[in-house]
């Protein structure tokens, strides 16, 4: 069996990472257009740096772990005998931190960095600002951005999203919205045999394409669709 899964802000907002809208958003106090787009970053890059060293500085405190859907994701994918893929609209490392192997961080991982230069990526844990030095360019400043997808900017791994969805026998849709495209479009790109779950805490705008509908904590329905599989 091939599995296809979907994870959006509401399975990572269980440990603790607030989602991106609500009264306690991410992105309460600011615009999305000031912090999360490369016009922004052009304009402003203190403050969209400023923004995402918040971010990354929040992941890593003792208080962000993963849940039981992240854990129950990495046990099955271990078990499982067919081909796995773990597509997260996520940028945070839950799943990873969770033993996950075969993840695609569509809209980037918050903990790298990116040369906007040379495309170089590296791992980063601490702050970014204009003066970071760029690791390979012996101590001079270079021109580091977070690897996150901006409004504006193609997300990664679009073909291998598209291939895995057309061979999938099981598409699995985890805390998203279904507002953001082209994560949104997915389950449309399946191929008509395929079983489609989507688990949420409500209905979204892509919920009639689907053919299970199960409501409900993804920490609480993940962990018991996946045993109810087998």
């Amino acid at each position: 069996m091939n599995v296809l899964i979907l994870t959006g802000a509401g399975i990572s907002a269980e440990s603790g990472i607030p989602t991106f809208r609500g009264p306690d958003g991410l992105w309460e106090g600011h615009r999305v257009e000031d912090v999360a787009t490369p016009e922004a970053f052009e304009r402003d890059p203190e403050l969209v740096q400023t923004f995402y060293n918040g971010r990354r500085a929040a992941l890593q405190s003792n208080e962000v772990q993963p849940n039981a859907a992240h854990i129950a994701l990495a046990e099955f994918e271990r078990s499982h005998q067919g081909n796995f893929l773990l597509v997260t609209q996520n940028i945070d490392d839950l799943h990873q931190r969770s033993g996950s192997q075969n993840i695609l961080p569509m809209h980037g991982e918050l903990l790298k960095a990116r040369c906007v230069d040379s495309g170089d990526l590296f791992d980063w844990t601490g702050d970014l600002t204009a003066d970071t030095p760029h690791p390979r360019s012996d101590g001079k400043p270079g021109r580091l951005r977070p690897h996150v997808v901006w409004f504006g900017e193609m997300p990664i791994g679009l073909d291998e999203i598209d291939a895995a969805a057309r061979q999938a026998d099981l598409f699995i849709a985890i805390g998203t919205s279904a507002l953001v495209y082209p994560a949104a479009g997915i389950v449309q790109a399946t191929a008509p045999l395929c079983r489609r779950v989507e688990i949420n805490l409500d209905d979204t705008p892509q919920s009639p394409a689907f053919d299970q509908k199960i409501r409900g904590k993804a920490s609480v329905e993940v962990p018991k669709f996946l045993q109810s599989l087998g």
